[in-house]
């Protein structure tokens, strides 16, 4: 993988980090291929149980498509006729979000500055954030005269309302970290100094838990939102069907009767 994302897995906790601080985690090429392998192989690997995905530097988590680069690459469509600038929404965004988004396991998402566009979308991919009180979010989309990618067509409503998500979209600001909390974009807010520490201890606590019933409630939570309450009552009964057989189940109720704190095996 291209050092414009680094990779690391520790104890069931796969880390992803976006690595350009210098050009404020902007998205590439190179590290847009990157990002998606690596959340891919955090997805796919069984030993991984949780995923923290963050950035280098304390301006920015990603402030999305690098623009710069954007330019030349429109230019050269331009030349050629190819049009192939705009298939990065699906060889590289598409597949990011439905890693992130879709991996049966617990995603946290560190967000330690300037979340923008397609960084905006990927922090929403995340099941959890944990957000530092210097950060803020931005669609930014229609600022560049662009719709909505990055899953956030889909994200965005889901977390704060069509409403409040048509708002953001069509009239681009910046949403200062406060607000952010308040409107249920960040589930933690914490001091700036104290955002790596505090992202692992919610990933690793993550990554020692019941992963096949994260994964479970990931998928029932995904689902009701879009399917009648007599389906989503049969998917829970399914999904707990399956989480019932797991022997991460077995241990947690042995460790109850034994009052005792479960070790979970994610299986």
């Amino acid at each position: 993988m291209a050092d414009t994302v680094l990779y690391e897995v520790s104890d069931g906790l796969a880390t992803i980090t976006l690595n350009r601080p210098e050009a404020m985690n902007a998205l590439n090429v190179a590290t847009k291929a990157a990002l998606r392998d690596a959340a891919r192989t955090a997805a796919d690997d069984d030993a991984v149980r949780a995923v923290l995905l963050t950035a280098a530097g304390d301006r920015a988590f990603c402030v999305g498509q690098d623009l710069k680069e954007h330019i030349g690459l429109l230019a050269a469509d331009r030349e050629t006729g190819s049009g192939q600038t705009m298939s990065t929404v699906r060889e590289h965004y598409n597949p990011i979000v439905r890693a992130l988004a879709g991996a049966p396991k617990p995603v946290v998402a560190a967000v330690n500055g300037v979340a923008a566009g397609a960084g905006f979308g990927f922090a929403l991919c995340a099941d959890y954030r944990v957000v530092a009180d210097t950060a803020s979010f931005n669609t930014s989309f229609a600022g560049v005269a662009l719709t909505a990618d990055s899953g956030i067509s889909w994200t965005l409503p889901r977390v704060i309302g069509a409403s409040r998500a048509a708002d953001l979209l069509l009239f681009p600001r910046s949403i200062k970290a406060r607000e952010a909390y308040e409107l249920g974009i960040a589930h933690r807010l914490v001091p700036a100094a104290d955002l790596r520490a505090e992202a692992e201890q919610v990933a690793r606590a993550l990554a020692e838990g019941p992963t096949l019933a994260y994964a479970a409630l990931k998928e029932s939570l995904a689902f009701a939102l879009t399917h009648s309450l007599e389906e989503s009552l049969e998917k829970e009964d399914e999904l707990q069907t399956r989480a019932g057989a797991s022997q991460d189940h077995a241990i947690a109720v042995q460790a109850f009767v034994n009052k005792e704190k479960p070790k979970y095996l994610g299986r």
